[in-house]
């Protein structure tokens, strides 16, 4: 008995020490891990604001097919729609035809920075300077 404790204590004693291997495994990845999470972050705000940037065009291109409308009646749609997170960021291009039939283009611009942080400009991925452009285009009716 006294001698598989002595067996049990040498195989125990002999683990190659691994002091330091995992906080230096933490200090490799977690750079990365965070960069990853910067991007999910930063994108997941342009996408969204993205498709309300796309519902905004349409709903003032809608607005545009009908007869009588403005360029500004189609800015105020356009500004609804977008609601007051983007009231003093967007641009709006109106094509609007004065003949039944002919096309109605409404483009809207908003720029990147005033719906996303910019995150990742220390890696070189700036939006500074770009914008998320929707246009729709319908029949005039």
């Amino acid at each position: 008995m006294n001698r598989s404790l002595r067996t049990i204590r040498c195989r125990t004693t002999r683990l190659p020490k691994r002091h330091g291997m995992i906080s230096m495994e933490l200090v490799l990845t977690l750079p990365i891990l965070f960069i990853l999470l910067m991007g999910i972050f930063q994108f997941s705000f342009l996408m969204y604001a993205r498709s309300d940037v796309v519902q905004a065009a349409r709903a003032g291109a809608r607005l545009g097919t009908l007869n009588g409308v403005w360029p500004e009646d189609v800015e105020q749609e356009v500004g609804r729609s977008l609601g007051p997170r983007f009231q003093n960021a967007f641009r709006v291009e109106s094509e609007l035809p004065e003949y039944s039939g002919e096309e109605v283009v409404v483009t809207v611009r908003v720029p990147m920075t005033a719906v996303a942080p910019n995150l990742l400009w220390p890696l070189g991925y700036n939006i500074r300077g770009q914008e998320l452009v929707a246009s729709t285009r319908m029949v005039k009716e």
